[in-house]
């Protein structure tokens, strides 16, 4: 029997953020089986869902916590995003009480377990998020350029700034270095003005749809994610699906999408160690190969039919018996 399902995000379409493109995503996977519906929010004058699934325990906590109070009877996921689980769950009062109202918890990668209370940990699942593949992008015999891409909003947790200084440190003289992304902070967004002005190997492409990206992505030799913290980010996941190497800053959220073996890590906020991972994966045969090697290891978990049927079992589940996960009363 359809049903209808919920899914509350504070990103819209005109964020063109991940928290969207998860939420976007979910719904067309669920579409087939129920009624699906997009919001910022819930309140208790509005008709009641099957079903509500909450992206960000801090910032979805109102619609969570009126739907629990007004229907204790009906399912609630909770998705926890990067901001919750490397911030705000540990200092928040309304990510905490999120945790505790949700029947179900929702990580983008197995490696944010280990920051949820114990109490939580039960109730929760990894679900990888996914993408389509791409036909990888045919190489030059001797490329003109080389270019590497960041694909991100200039805002403080994607740390743009580490990759703006690899550009002035890299010494490759066929190195261009690509940042897609809006400026959410307008004084990162100067920064990246005055880099593109001041250095010819820097270009801020500004925010550009979403399949633009992925067409400018999967083009590039590789893709830099310089963020202090990240819930499971689906930029690896496009680039990994397009054949496209990743150098991704050592943190949590990141070696819990590539492996804790992986070999394009470098330290958060080192831009030297950077700009070395980017001369060395233009100049390095070997060091590229074994970066494809080991993203295309992992591009199985990312495929979409994974993710929808882990997420169609998880809804059915909860529609069927919302106390299957069990919720702290």
């Amino acid at each position: 029997m359809r049903k209808h399902i919920l899914i509350v995000s504070p990103a819209s379409e005109r964020d063109n953020n991940g928290n969207w493109q998860t939420a976007s995503r979910w719904a067309r996977f669920l579409r087939g089986s129920h009624g699906v519906t997009l919001a910022g929010g819930w309140t208790p004058e509005q008709p009641a869902p099957d079903l509500l699934i909450a992206l960000h325990a801090r910032r979805s906590a109102a619609a969570l916590a009126a739907f629990s109070d007004a229907h204790p009877d009906k399912a609630s996921v909770l998705v926890l995003t990067g901001t919750d689980l490397y911030r705000d769950i540990a200092v928040d009062p309304d990510a905490q009480a999120s945790l505790a109202r949700a029947h179900a918890l929702v990580l983008l990668q197995p490696a944010g377990l280990a920051l949820l209370p114990h109490a939580s940990r039960t109730k929760a699942r990894v679900i990888y998020q996914s993408a389509p593949s791409l036909r990888p992008y045919p190489r030059a015999a001797i490329p003109r350029c080389f270019a590497i891409a960041m694909v991100g909003h200039l805002r403080a947790e994607k740390d743009p700034l580490t990759f703006i200084r690899a550009a002035e440190l890299v010494t490759h003289p066929a190195a261009r270095l690509l940042h897609i992304g809006g400026a959410l902070d307008p004084a990162l967004g100067e920064a990246a003005r005055a880099a593109q002005a001041a250095n010819s190997r820097y270009r801020w492409l500004g925010a550009l749809p979403h399949a633009a990206a992925r067409q400018r992505l999967k083009r590039c030799r590789a893709m830099a994610i310089t963020s202090s913290m990240e819930g499971g980010a689906n930029v690896i996941i496009e680039a990994v699906t397009s054949g496209v190497p990743v150098l991704a800053s050592d943190i949590n959220g990141n070696r819990g999408m590539l492996g804790e073996d992986y070999g394009g890590y470098f330290a958060p906020g080192d831009a030297a160690a950077l700009a070395r991972l980017i001369d060395r994966i233009i100049e390095d045969a070997g060091f590229d190969a074994l970066l494809r090697r080991q993203c295309a290891a992992r591009a199985a978990l990312f495929a979409p039919s994974v993710e929808q049927a882990a997420l169609r079992d998880l809804v059915d589940n909860l529609l069927l018996q919302p106390d299957t996960y069990g919720r702290p009363r």
